[in-house]
């Protein structure tokens, strides 16, 4: 009409779907590129961290349509809960937890909800440089300690705090002494969560037949004493002792020398002895889903429910035996699992309580159950 102005473009349609998955597996099919990670990424900010590709949250949000949030309804034997998270109105660098409609905690979430996840970046877990497997041990650590990540947090907040006062031309000795007690005792806390858990994941391998028995070992002071039997406080001591005498090589190094920082999770082949990274890619392999099945009964009996798996293109580097294996011992164990892939052939031996989710090609996340 004349002089009236003209109307505002229509806002962009965000991306997004709801999905009502039966209890056992899932298998997400589609094309390349066509979202199905992105499910799976979704459900692995239900908790807590930065997701199973470790973005950062103002990647999340679809280009130019706003804010991100992702909600499940969980059934658990007699028990529903309603789990959320997203970006906070205040900050797209902050999230927001919700359980059951009230705000929640992210470790709240950790307690109601353990997901376990393999992707195919980790794929090469045994080759990349220890940190790699520090962070997959402490993501395992959180499914039954969700306190581990505020120990690690502060653990490394207080040693970039100290590398700071170091470099200056006089740092306060005094203040190096406080900084490097709160060093120690987050370290112990560190260390003593990391090694419980692998002694724990170390007891539930089985060696499932296709995905064959690992050894596991933690290579480092801290835990090497913890597991020789010496006490947390002289452990924080002796880190206490090193730190002060280490001050003047760590402000040249530009980083501190000691500490569990350094630590690296070993695996070995049980049966033939060989270092993980020494095996052959599809060993590597069958032993890394053989660590997230262990998990998954760890976590299964400490806490007398089951975890949710996040299995992001597994089954597209087995062949059709640990395919089916695979399968068939996820079913033994009563899991949800979510798996990726191309090819709808790749799932043939699901079974018949499967759920077959696919994604089309003509929208974004259009999706039809089969």
């Amino acid at each position: 009409m004349p002089g009236q102005p003209p109307a505002a473009d229509p806002l962009p349609i965000l991306p997004q779907a709801t999905i009502e998955a039966g209890p056992g597996l899932v298998a997400v099919v589609g094309a390349n590129g066509i979202g199905k990670t992105n499910i799976l990424e979704a459900l692995s900010l239900l908790s807590p961290g930065r997701g199973l590709r470790a973005a950062a949250l103002n990647e999340f949000s679809h280009q130019g349509a706003g804010g991100w949030a992702v909600a499940a309804r969980v059934q658990s034997g007699d028990e529903t809960l309603d789990l959320g998270t997203g970006e906070s109105p205040d900050s797209a660098q902050r999230r927001v937890f919700r359980a059951n409609g009230e705000a929640a905690s992210s470790s709240a979430l950790a307690r109601a909800l353990t997901l376990i996840w393999l992707t195919p970046a980790q794929d090469r877990l045994f080759l990349e440089a220890p940190a790699e497997r520090r962070r997959f041990l402490d993501r395992m650590a959180l499914a039954l300690a969700p306190e581990h990540a505020g120990h690690v947090a502060r653990y490394e907040a207080a040693l970039r705090e100290r590398q700071k006062l170091l470099s200056l031309p006089r740092p306060d000795a005094a203040w190096l002494d406080i900084l490097e007690q709160k060093i120690a005792e987050q370290a112990v806390a560190v260390a003593a969560a990391r090694l419980a858990h692998a002694q724990a994941l170390a007891a539930e391998i089985a060696g499932d037949g296709a995905f064959p028995a690992a050894t596991l070992a933690l290579e480092g002071v801290l835990e090497q004493a913890l597991d020789a039997g010496a006490k947390a406080l002289a452990i924080e001591d002796d880190v206490r002792a090193r730190l002060k005498a280490n001050r003047a090589a760590d402000a040249q190094a530009g980083r501190a020398q000691f500490g569990p920082h350094r630590c690296d999770l070993l695996v070995t082949h049980r049966a033939k002895q060989t270092p993980a990274h020494q095996c052959s890619t599809g060993e590597q392999k069958a032993l890394l889903i053989g660590l997230v099945l262990a998990q998954a009964r760890l976590v299964a009996r400490a806490q007398g429910r089951l975890p949710i798996l996040l299995l992001d293109e597994v089954a597209a580097h087995l062949d059709a035996d640990r395919r089916a294996a695979l399968f068939h011992l996820l079913n033994e164990l009563g899991v949800q699992a979510w798996m990726t892939g191309t090819d709808r052939a790749l799932f043939a031996s699901l079974g018949a309580n499967a759920t077959l989710l696919t994604i089309d090609d003509g929208r974004p996340m259009a999706l039809a159950l089969n």
